[in-house]
């Protein structure tokens, strides 16, 4: 056993992925906090939790033709990085974005395991004080890190306990009907499944060789957006609001996010194509946008999360957890048009979601990836995936978070903004729930988003709007 762990593991194929020019990429867990960070503390937390992961203390090294994590001694030093800060600093929470933007240009040492941490104390708006994790996308999936992160975390009401997430369950009503039709039913419901999935693998094709995006001012329209510099930034909106359309219009909380993104990237693209304030220039404007193809692209994990009291189990070495990237894509069309009715954006979102929820696209995505990389090799499976992120336009995630307060080892956690870089869209749009927020992350392209924060005041109005509808709704209804 020992002489195997010296031999390391096999880097995975799709881990190969991400270590190509064109996908080499990152993810970012950036957490506020409510107290100042101390530094030393963090170090023996650390040592209690991640440090017990193999891929945290292990580094890639090259044999021949085989790329392996080898465990390593970590020094913390090299990994824990606390930079001197002016207190008196004039915009913190822009010297925090700078910060971020300047590390996404560069890369991490390979001679060393492939994370590290950054503890920034300085107060903004919404923190006094963020630690912003760096992690390799070749270690795991987004999904899986956030979990791990969350399992190195405690409620702050009893520092003893693991954060409770939400588990979203699935509906297996159709499973215990008794009707004798039952079976009419199954068969349509699979040949149904069988045409969506051909449907969808051939519209993911043709995106590889030839169905691009329309170009607007949201789509990055050179090659190479993936090696420019990214600006990260947030906006925290309350989830009482995004239950509440949940809710009334029985929907899930990614409807609701879906619609909410497709609001708000209509209002952002009807004021850029802004030709003129009088009647005919709002119908040409109206035209222009239900002209626009506007795609995202969504990373789908084929093997499920491991829990966080796994993932806390598999650090203390109690147990072992499946671990790496196993990852397939979806393509989701969103709609870009001029609803008078703002619920019309939810409802053609469920429309959607419903839709792509019976098919086997990610499922079918991920095994021609494979197939592709086990017979062609890992820089044509890698050009086939940049040509499918390239010719979308965004990239969309929502990440159910703890539903009360939490502590990072010791720190209260004011927030939390997930996000990735290093992949070819100049868009990507994370939604991080915590407690009873929604945190909402941008990561852009500046060179094609000069303004990330104009799109973040446009899906904060955006919902604002829906849930507005949604209370006007509801006091017609009443009276």
């Amino acid at each position: 056993m020992a002489s195997r762990e010296r031999e390391g593991e096999p880097l995975s194929p799709t881990g190969k992925l991400f270590h190509e020019p064109s996908l080499n990429c990152y993810v970012i867990a950036i957490m506020g906090c409510k107290t100042s960070i101390n530094p030393q503390v963090i170090r023996e937390g650390l040592c209690q939790t991640l440090l017990k992961h193999p891929r945290f203390t292990s580094k890639l090294v090259k044999k021949g033709r085989k790329t392996k994590w080898i465990p390593t001694k970590v020094d913390l030093d090299n990994h824990i990085i606390v930079p001197e800060i002016d207190s008196n600093l004039e915009y913190p929470d822009r010297f925090v974005e700078d910060y971020v933007s300047h590390f996404t240009k560069t890369p991490l040492d390979q001679s060393k395991p492939l994370w590290e941490l950054h503890l920034l104390n300085i107060k903004t708006s919404d923190a006094e004080a963020v630690s912003v994790f760096r992690i390799h996308h070749s270690i795991g999936d987004g999904a899986s890190l956030i979990s791990l992160l969350l399992a190195a975390t405690r409620k702050t009401s009893d520092p003893n306990a693991l954060p409770t997430v939400p588990i979203q369950k699935k509906d297996t009503s159709h499973q215990r009907s008794s009707s004798p039709f039952r079976w009419l039913f199954v068969i349509w419901w699979a040949l149904l499944l069988i045409w969506h999935t051909f449907v969808d693998m051939l519209l993911f094709t043709f995106t590889i060789f030839f169905i691009k995006d329309t170009p607007t001012p949201l789509k990055a329209g050179a090659l190479g957006v993936e090696l420019h510099n990214k600006r990260i930034v947030h906006r925290t909106v309350s989830m009482d609001d995004i239950k509440l359309v949940k809710n009334e219009m029985k929907t899930t909380i990614n409807d609701v996010l879906l619609g909410v993104t497709q609001a708000a990237l209509t209002r952002y693209l009807n004021r850029a194509y802004d030709v003129g304030a009088n009647s005919n220039g709002v119908k040409q404007r109206s035209s222009v946008l239900k002209k626009i193809r506007l795609r995202a692209s969504i990373l789908v994990n084929i093997r499920p999360v491991g829990g966080i009291q796994e993932l806390a189990d598999m650090m203390a070495e109690k147990s072992k957890v499946k671990w790496g990237n196993c990852m397939g894509y979806i393509i989701l069309p969103f709609s870009i048009v001029l609803y008078k009715d703002p619920l019309e954006y939810v409802r053609h979102a469920k429309a959607t979601i419903d839709r792509k929820k019976h098919s086997l696209e990610a499922i079918c995505s991920y095994a021609c990836a494979k197939l592709v990389l086990n017979l062609l090799g890992v820089k044509v499976a890698a050009a086939i995936t940049r040509r499918v992120l390239f010719n979308t336009t965004v990239a969309f995630s929502n990440v159910p978070g703890p539903v009360e307060e939490i502590s990072f080892y010791g720190h209260p956690v004011a927030y939390i903004a997930p996000s990735v870089y290093g992949h070819p869209l100049a868009l990507t749009i994370h939604f991080q729930s915590y407690a009873n927020n929604m945190t909402i992350s941008l990561a852009v392209d500046p060179l094609v988003i000069s303004d990330p924060y104009l799109l973040c005041d446009d899906l904060e109005q955006s919902l604002k709007l829906i849930r507005d509808a949604i209370q006007k709704k509801h006091t017609v209804d009443a009276v």
